[in-house]
């Protein structure tokens, strides 16, 4: 199978490109800004997996061009697109009075923009049984808790809940299959940033074993749906 995983560099992203890697079968595109460590993500993948097929692909997901600047580096690599996991992610942590205009073009330009861009890019290398898979928080499910200082960070995965819900109806006749699975807590980088000292009942390698099972068989049993996944928030 084809996959591809953005914010790739790190934590979930990281921890899912090695899961696939497993399989020698697969071939995984890694998406992130951070190419020197896509680079040593491909290492560790040969080196602990030798039949690994992993391809790293330094961009900015923010730059946008997808068709002109980043879908060429993808065909290079693979020719058609079975997975597609939207991992990349910003969080800005601020009181709400203290967020920027900037702060919320970059939050909607990662979290929301560049998944509407990348999807679109894509689709022609989707064929029927494709599978797009979200990842959301639980910040950005109605009536779940909600924290202080992340407002612009839950609204944009409210957002990305909504789009997926769209899409996978829209895409229906096409056969791609489009889920979000709302991620709680997870000991990660992204997690301590927003809450200090606090330690995750998940590892990012233990939410990866279920995405990547997800990935590769949830289409089969559902379509446009919000998966709470969480046993904490946080």
């Amino acid at each position: 199978m084809n996959m591809i995983v953005t914010g790739a560099s790190r934590g979930v992203g990281k921890a899912l490109v090695r899961e696939f890697a497993k399989d020698p079968a697969n071939h995984i595109v890694a998406i992130a800004r951070d190419k020197p460590a896509l680079i040593e993500l491909q290492k560790e993948c040969l080196n602990d997996f030798s039949r690994a097929h992993v391809y790293p692909v330094g961009y900015d997901l923010t730059h946008g061009a997808f068709p002109a600047r980043l879908l060429p580096e993808i065909e290079s690599a693979v020719r058609k697109v079975d997975i597609l996991v939207n991992n990349a992610g910003l969080l800005i942590q601020k009181p709400f009075p203290d967020f920027t205009p900037d702060d919320l073009d970059r939050i909607l330009n990662v979290n929301f923009k560049s998944v509407v861009l990348l999807i679109q890019a894509l689709l022609p290398l989707m064929d029927p049984g494709a599978h797009i898979v979200n990842i959301g928080s639980m910040g950005g499910v109605q009536g779940s808790v909600k924290f202080n200082g992340l407002s612009l960070y839950s609204s944009s995965k409210g957002a990305l809940a909504i789009l997926t819900e769209c899409l996978a109806e829209e895409l229906r006749s096409s056969g791609v299959s489009v889920n979000m699975l709302a991620l709680g807590a997870v000991d990660t980088e992204m997690l301590q940033k927003a809450f200090p000292g606090y330690k995750a009942p998940v590892s990012p390698a233990g939410m990866a074993s279920f995405i990547a099972n997800f990935a590769k068989t949830g289409h089969h049993f559902m379509n446009g749906r919000i998966i709470p996944l969480s046993l904490s928030t946080p």
